[in-house]
């Protein structure tokens, strides 16, 4: 159960972070209800339009109680950024300076956080045949070429584990004539800087919350997220952003034989259970200034 809030301001706006199945949407909707405001999503799995049950997106009837922006708006095969979202949120801040209502952002993208509240360069989109050529060698040889081929503050800075990260920072170089450090280094200021909002951050005790994500899963099965993943198997790419819905790849693979259900099930858990851990360690990097809600 989540402890008092701190008081917030009737028209200030609210940003919600936190781990997987940490009880984010639902404190959003409360407070959309009790005080007003539209909920707008900040997690990046919820706004693909395939992914209802299997991203845990707030239900039609929560919906139906408060209005809610950015979820399930974008189709499998569209292109999708932090940059992207930013540009979505924009007008809905807009909106609340000209005395429209405020926005609660709940999500639990840190990228999303860290780029509304600090700023984020605005680096050109890659053309598409520099993406080709790169998601072609990623295939053929893997992303350490890639990463031996940034300039040295770029290396620095990046984290030379992760393929897609080193992938973009490579497609920034190669279509720019700069590494991402550089254009980085001119961070615009941000669209909403912490003192200007209330930055909530739940922090739920591990246990607690490594049981409620698998009940949650299991009541995902329950709500037809298998039918949701057969829907999606004749076009399933899973080096696709969309196909990244914790517990897809799973079902994938029972649906084409090659697992049991409930081995499918185990795995998808233990997924989300390690994608909440990533999440923390973001949080804990990142987000030392945010108002901190402890509970179990």
């Amino acid at each position: 159960m989540l402890p008092p809030l701190p008081d917030i301001p009737a028209q200030r706006p609210v940003l919600i972070a936190g781990p997987t199945a940490s009880g984010k949407s639902a404190l959003a909707l409360e407070i959309a209800q009790r005080d007003g405001g539209v909920v707008v999503n900040a997690d990046a799995l919820q706004v693909w339009s395939c992914w209802r049950v299997l991203s845990a997106r707030p239900s039609t009837e929560e919906e139906s109680r408060a209005p809610h922006l950015l979820y399930g708006h974008r189709d499998p095969g569209e292109d999708y950024s932090v940059g992207h979202w930013l540009r979505e949120v924009a007008p809905i801040l807009a909106d609340h300076r000209a005395g429209g209502p405020r926005p609660i952002i709940v999500g639990g993208t840190g990228l999303y956080f860290t780029a509304l509240t600090e700023g984020l360069a605005e680096i050109p989109d890659t053309p598409p045949e520099i993406r080709a050529e790169a998601d072609a060698r990623r295939a053929r040889e893997g992303h350490e070429s890639m990463l031996a081929e940034l300039d040295p503050e770029t290396r620095a800075k990046i984290d030379p584990h992760n393929p897609m990260r080193v992938q973009r920072a490579w497609e920034v170089m190669r279509a720019t004539g700069e590494g991402l450090a550089a254009w980085q280094a001119r961070t615009p200021a941000p669209l909403m800087p912490l003192a200007t909002c209330a930055p909530l951050l739940l922090c739920p005790d591990r246990d607690w919350l490594a049981e409620r994500i698998d009940r949650r899963f299991d009541l995902m099965l329950a709500e037809g997220a298998l039918d949701e993943v057969r829907a999606v198997l004749p076009i399933w790419d899973p080096a696709a952003l969309w196909s990244r819905a914790i517990g897809a790849p799973e079902l994938v693979a029972h649906l084409r034989g090659e697992i049991g259900l409930e081995e499918a099930r185990i795995r998808a858990q233990a997924a989300s259970r390690q994608y909440a851990k990533r999440q923390r360690t973001w949080f804990r990097s990142r987000m030392k200034a945010w108002h901190k809600i402890a509970y179990a």
